[in-house]
């Protein structure tokens, strides 16, 4: 069949919660992906920074193979050795103490928030706990992960969402500070915030909210989901502000490509949060992705994933600031590492359908903000190739 009748028939049978792209990708390599009239495409995006190692990494593969042989299920009633292993690699890399295996990112936020909640109803045996959260934040699109979510637009239909949630503005620490009573149990946070436009908290905001939280023994909700796994050239973004949260989310890069999220904490909310049958999935920790977790921890050290983050962003950096001072509509480029974005006094639609139909895939972040995604093998070379076409379609 054609691409377009493969769209035609993807229109006649999926549920349309998604603005597609005409395209239908196939297979892909490297860093590029190919779709099923066999163009090739740059990806700046890797699958809303999931693919970290890029496609058709044939170790990642491997693995993945070895075990669809061995064991894909057992549930949550068994441990499997896979499980255990993946557990190790993760608490290792990121000094957590806890954790708990998801199937996505969105229910490793649901789980967060009921640790939270646990952790002040154990301190005082009432459930009107508050939890702070962003504006402009995205946590996801299930109930609980939208009502921490702080655009109104995702949760206006779907109201009443789970309640005493607040939120305060993003870099401002007084903002939170008026939100804050004696029944608050939380504050929660993108290290980085992605879908609300790329913006980093400030070292000077996150330690002051981590401070507050100390003093007052609230919890640190840090959201690491599209920010994590080395996209910002550490492990995780908040491991270089100076702080560490009490509970984290991971997902996305953490399989790449595997559906597989986690929430972690540290051994003192472990301690005082959630016990037996106080939460569940069917899914999350199955073998599978326990070895995909393992490989790619892996392999983010053999192939020396965080120095290339570091080394290739300084460069991305370097061109789109370029770019910005030769485009009066180029309003501004911030992020880190490879999560970066530019933002534009206009929409970028357009922009991004030329970019497609030149063969770069990129997405936005809001109306007006490109956001660059890239996987973090990526070279320079991919960087001026980028540049080239996107040069073009601006």
């Amino acid at each position: 069949m054609s691409m377009q009748q493969y769209i035609d028939e993807a229109e006649s049978v999926l549920l349309h919660t998604y603005n597609r792209y005409p395209v239908v990708f196939e297979s892909g390599e490297g860093v590029y992906l190919k779709d099923t009239d066999g163009k090739n495409y740059l990806d700046f995006c890797s699958g809303i920074g999931v693919f970290a190692l890029g496609y058709g990494n044939q170790e990642y593969n491997d693995a993945i193979k070895a075990q669809v042989d061995k064991l894909l299920h057992t549930s949550n009633y068994y441990y499997n050795v896979p499980a255990i292993e993946a557990a190790k690699a993760v608490l290792k890399v990121s000094g957590m103490d806890r954790i708990f295996f998801t199937n996505s990112g969105a229910e490793a936020v649901e789980g967060a928030i009921k640790a939270a909640r646990k952790y002040a109803y154990l301190k005082d045996n009432t459930t009107d706990h508050e939890i702070i959260a962003m504006e402009h934040s995205f946590h996801g699109r299930t109930m609980g992960a939208l009502s921490v979510t702080g655009t109104p637009k995702y949760r206006e239909a779907f109201r009443p969402m789970i309640g005493n949630v607040k939120f305060a503005k993003f870099n401002d620490i007084e903002s939170i500070k008026a939100q804050l009573t004696e029944k608050t149990c939380a504050v929660m946070l993108e290290t980085v915030q992605g879908e609300g436009g790329i913006h980093p908290a400030t070292k000077e905001f996150l330690q002051a909210v981590r401070d507050l939280c100390n003093e007052r023994d609230i919890l640190l909700i840090l959201d690491e989901i599209q920010c994590g796994m080395g996209r910002t050239g550490s492990m995780f973004a908040w491991q270089q502000y100076g702080v560490k949260p009490d509970i984290m989310t991971s997902a996305k890069a953490l399989g790449c490509g595997i559906p597989v999220g986690a929430f972690l904490m540290t051994q003192k909310v472990a301690d005082h949060s959630l016990v037996a049958g106080d939460h569940g999935t069917t899914y999350g920790g199955n073998p599978l992705a326990g070895a995909a977790v393992c490989k790619v921890m892996e392999l983010f050290e053999k192939k020396d994933v965080l120095n290339n983050v570091v080394s290739v962003s300084s460069y991305l950096e370097e061109q789109l600031d370029a770019l910005k001072a030769d485009h009066r509509d180029i309003i501004d480029r911030r992020g880190r590492g490879l999560m970066q974005g530019l933002e534009f006094d206009h929409p970028v639609g357009d922009i991004l359908k030329r970019a497609l139909e030149e063969g770069l895939v990129l997405i936005n972040a809001g109306t007006n903000v490109i956001r660059f995604l890239p996987p973090l093998v990526i070279t320079r070379e991919h960087v001026d190739e980028m540049m080239m076409i996107l040069k073009k379609c601006i």
